[in-house]
């Protein structure tokens, strides 16, 4: 299975802008800039694609390590938070924070101990090489 994606620029790195498109269409030239990388600006950028990505992957790993246990998921949320250093223009780590709970026959260590298991092993996390921390809240 392959997925794509396709970026387009046109400019300098600080005056110039470019659109990002994704084979399922949801992202259809959807436009990225140097203000909406390092500063404020109406956009996306790379660095929230891959912490949007690595959060939808690791909620569906969580969701799919609770099946497998033999437990039913209930409503699930993480944030991805993406660390950029700007000196260096390196992502340095990501920090999920995850948010659930109300499922039946699970307490908070087993449910700790299965996000564990789901960091490590979603397929975003196995892509990247740096630091990836879990926060993880049960209620």
């Amino acid at each position: 299975m392959k997925r794509t994606a396709k970026a387009h620029w046109n400019g300098t790195l600080t005056a110039g802008k470019g659109e990002i498109s994704t084979q399922s269409t949801i992202l259809n030239e959807t436009q990225y800039s140097f203000k909406t990388r390092f500063q404020d600006g109406i956009g996306t950028n790379p660095e929230e694609l891959l912490a949007a990505a690595h959060a939808g992957c690791f909620t569906m790993a969580v969701s799919a390590a609770l099946s497998d246990a033999g437990f039913t998921p209930a409503d699930l949320n993480t944030e991805a938070v993406l660390d950029l250093d700007m000196a260096t223009l390196s992502v340095t780590g990501i920090h999920l924070k995850l948010v659930g709970g109300a499922i039946d026959g699970v307490d908070e260590e087993t449910f700790k101990k299965i996000a564990e298991g789901a960091k490590a092993n979603c397929i975003i996390s196995k892509a990247l090489s740096v630091n990836i921390t879990l926060e993880v809240q049960y209620v």
